[in-house]
């Protein structure tokens, strides 16, 4: 999708501003064929993001993406960083990168990740679900390895958690066990989730609406920020399928993401 689709989508949503996330980790997925030249894909993935989104300045924010497990994870970020374009965030996929919480490598080096970012002031949005159809963990334990050991590498720079710690379907129970450990900490006035924010674009509920309910009572409304896959339309309907209350989804549909203000 370019740009002038994207912008056509938002109007019909009522959209205002948006963020855009470059897919560019994607070359580094470790589920798919490897690709020639994987870096220079990486940044011309990137810089064809930042130059979309750069057609509609007053409408739309790049962010910077990348696998953070590869050897020049940390060399895109400064690159993005002096990017007056991508500067403001930085998109992780977990699940298509292969980070795993149970692996003591994997996460040090997310944690240079995050702390690469915090020095330059990038926002972080994290799709912190793995490859459960690997077999890769995600739950409670996972959960809070991340609250614990790459969180505080982080402190200063809004973390967005994506899909409410789940994938497009909030269908497996780890996801709900992730998120009550988040949940947790953000009502505990947890330090560590000072920052923390949760989007909620997930398409599909699977009898888990009483359960998404709590959690996101939990967590608080003005911490909930609306965001799609898809269509935002049909993703605005899919998310109005809760058990939420109209004043609710008022006050989460006029949410603005911090590095948006």
């Amino acid at each position: 999708m370019n740009a002038a689709e994207l912008i056509r989508q938002m109007d019909a949503a009522g959209v205002k501003r948006g963020v855009v996330l470059s897919l560019a980790y994607q070359f580094g997925n470790p589920f798919r064929a490897a690709v020639a030249n994987e870096y220079e894909r990486v940044k011309e993935e990137n810089d064809w993001t930042a130059e979309q989104a750069g057609l509609y300045p007053e409408r739309l924010v790049a962010f910077c993406g990348v696998n953070p497990l590869k050897e020049y994870a940390l060399a895109e970020i400064e690159r993005c960083a002096g990017d007056a374009r991508l500067r403001r965030g930085l998109k992780l996929h977990f699940g298509n990168s292969d980070v795993e919480m149970d692996k003591p490598g994997h996460v040090e080096q997310v944690r240079r990740v995050f702390a690469a970012a915090n020095r330059r002031g990038m926002a972080i949005v994290a799709h912190v679900r793995p490859n459960i159809d690997h077999g890769r963990p995600w739950g409670a334990k996972q959960a809070r390895m991340f609250l614990e050991q790459v969180l505080p590498e982080a402190p200063d720079v809004v973390v967005q958690i994506a899909h409410l710690a789940s994938a497009g379907r909030y269908e497996d129970e780890g996801a709900a066990q992730a998120m009550g450990v988040f949940a947790e900490a953000v009502a505990g006035g947890d330090r560590r989730a000072r920052r923390l924010y949760f989007d909620v674009s997930v398409v599909s509920w699977e009898g888990k609406r009483e359960v998404v309910q709590r959690l996101l009572r939990a967590v608080g409304v003005e911490r909930l920020l609306y965001a799609s896959d898809g269509p935002p339309v049909a993703g605005w309907k899919v998310f109005q399928a809760l058990p939420l209350s109209a004043e609710e989804l008022r006050r989460i549909a006029e949410n603005v993401a911090p590095y948006l203000r």
